[in-house]
């Protein structure tokens, strides 16, 4: 009889601890300002109130065993803006990128509209940007002072500011300006396919075409605004699941160079993070209107072989 419920109570025990493997702690989200302007920024709240970084304060909580990791949801699929976490506000808030000191947002490529990906980050990495790369294929290119990017390609559209735990899958090697800018493909835990995608052979089969229009779209979202379609490392073909938790884990390795070299490099991104119990109060307004001229489609020829 003991025997028996013992039996019982070990796959039990199993279950219970994938479980709370696959949750992550109850975040929350301050506001201050309009979204779609300057003054924008959302802020990581702690589950004990306190102001937190989502570059800093989010554990990247890589399992090379369940090939999960923490991701920081930045844009939500089929919008425009472009926003990120900042390098250089103290806590890292999610605000919109900038150029000429106008709110940036990308533009729709046929068939597309925005951003065809959840798109995001992995906390506690950074590619760094003062060092050329070792990692074989990419030796020599120095990292864009970003935390890794991830691309969502779960079923649901999820929301800027979420905290999820993902699948890696695998990746592609952008070189955005000459700088590495590595793509990291994941797939929500809780999605329905989650559980039958376990690689990059798996998205051919169960999400077609994509894996070709998200290279498409690296390679052309920057032809619009006059620039140049962006380059691949090794062809743009894709990178396997080891090679990619390698790179995350070489990232976490650079992260945590960060955090000793910034107190002496001010061009570094801000490390300042949870610990001093600062508590931002929200103050959020309505948004500001987004430019009509991001609502035009865009039509890309396709260069001939």
């Amino acid at each position: 009889m003991i025997r028996s419920i013992n039996a019982v109570k070990a796959p039990l025990r199993r279950l219970l601890m994938t479980k709370s493997h696959l949750e992550v702690p109850s975040y929350g989200k301050v506001i201050q300002g309009s979204k779609y302007t300057p003054e924008y920024a959302q802020y990581l709240r702690l589950p004990n109130g306190e102001v937190g970084s989502f570059f800093h304060d989010v554990p990247l909580d890589l399992d090379r065993e369940q090939q999960t990791v923490n991701m920081v949801v930045e844009i939500s699929r089929w919008t425009n803006a472009k926003f990120e976490i900042s390098r250089n506000r103290p806590f890292n808030p999610i605000i919109q990128d900038q150029k000429n000191g106008k709110v940036r947002f990308v533009d729709n490529i046929f068939p597309s509209h925005g951003f065809i990906h959840n798109y995001g980050a992995i906390p506690q990495t950074w590619e760094d940007p003062t060092v050329e790369s070792s990692h074989e294929g990419v030796r020599g290119i120095k990292g864009d002072n970003d935390p890794l990017d991830c691309c969502e390609i779960g079923s649901s559209v999820l929301s800027m500011g979420d905290v999820k735990k993902v699948k890696i899958l695998g990746s592609l090697a952008l070189i955005d300006n000459g700088e590495l800018d590595w793509k990291v493909l994941v797939i929500d835990v809780n999605d329905p396919l989650a559980s039958k995608i376990n690689n990059i052979d798996d998205i051919e089969i169960h999400f077609p075409n994509l894996l070709e229009a998200t290279r498409n779209w690296f390679r052309d979202y920057k032809i619009p605004t006059g620039k140049p379609p962006n380059e691949f490392a090794f062809d743009g073909q894709y990178r396997g699941l080891t090679e990619t938790m390698n790179v995350i884990q070489e990232c976490h390795g650079s992260w945590r160079k960060l955090l000793r070299d910034s107190e002496t490099n001010d061009s570094l991104p801000q490390i300042v993070r949870a610990g001093s119990g600062v508590v931002i109060k929200p103050e959020e307004l309505p948004d500001a209107p987004v430019p009509k001229a991001v609502g035009t489609w865009h039509f890309i020829k396709k260069e001939k072989d």
